[in-house]
């Protein structure tokens, strides 16, 4: 059965390009989400996380590139029905516009995840086409120092090693029903693949005492 890893060595993982699972509060969602930097991620990778997630894959990125690319959270908009109660901050879905055909292969969504990491070459709001196959998030400006989620400590991950602040998340469910994994699926999932997995409060205490320099 895995344990948890140490947070430095996990930084070590995910700066070579390997997924990490992140496991939240137990009292707050408990699940696990497969978690990769979006700037180096292949299409056999997404394919990936395509097949052992729900297939819904987001991008938590920050607001500063979400507002480059005019990325408005959903709940900017008024609509009918109840909010998410765990506030997850949705944007608008897209797709990369240039070399997209459908969006909805790995191929696609790997380009379409690899321009949203790029601030450098991309930074037209009309390069994507909206809505599309890829969920961009806006992560707290904190990270997870102020909210303990997801989306926050995929963006940290990228800080904290020096790449791109986009990410590509998953929830991780079970092959036999599809229902969500819980830790125990999680722990014998990252066993079975070769792949670390933390907590978000582990997380959360490494950045107290160390700050964002890994």
């Amino acid at each position: 059965m895995s344990t948890f890893s140490d947070i430095k060595t996990a930084i070590q993982d995910f700066k070579q390009n390997k997924f990490l699972i992140v496991m939240d509060d137990e009292n707050r969602e408990n699940e696990g989400d497969l978690i990769i930097a979006a700037e180096n991620i292949t299409s056999l990778q997404m394919a990936f996380i395509v097949r052992y997630s729900s297939g819904y894959i987001c991008a938590p990125l920050t607001n500063k590139r979400a507002d480059q690319l005019d990325l408005p959270l959903l709940t900017d908009f008024e609509y009918k029905g109840s909010s998410d109660s765990k506030a997850t901050p949705y944007t608008i879905s897209v797709d990369f516009r240039e070399g997209s055909t459908t969006g909805i292969s790995a191929s696609d969504r790997t380009l379409t995840v690899k321009k949203l990491a790029d601030d450098v070459n991309v930074t037209q709001p009309e390069e994507f086409i909206k809505p599309g196959h890829i969920v961009p998030l806006r992560a707290n400006d904190k990270g997870v120092l102020a909210r303990r989620g997801h989306t926050e400590a995929a963006v940290d991950l990228c800080r904290l090693s020096g790449l791109k602040e986009v990410g590509v998340i998953g929830e991780l469910v079970k092959e036999d029903d599809g229902e969500m994994m819980r830790l125990k699926e999680c722990q014998e999932f990252a066993v079975k693949h070769d792949i670390k997995i933390i907590t978000v409060e582990a997380l959360v205490k490494y950045i107290e005492e160390n700050g964002y320099s890994s």
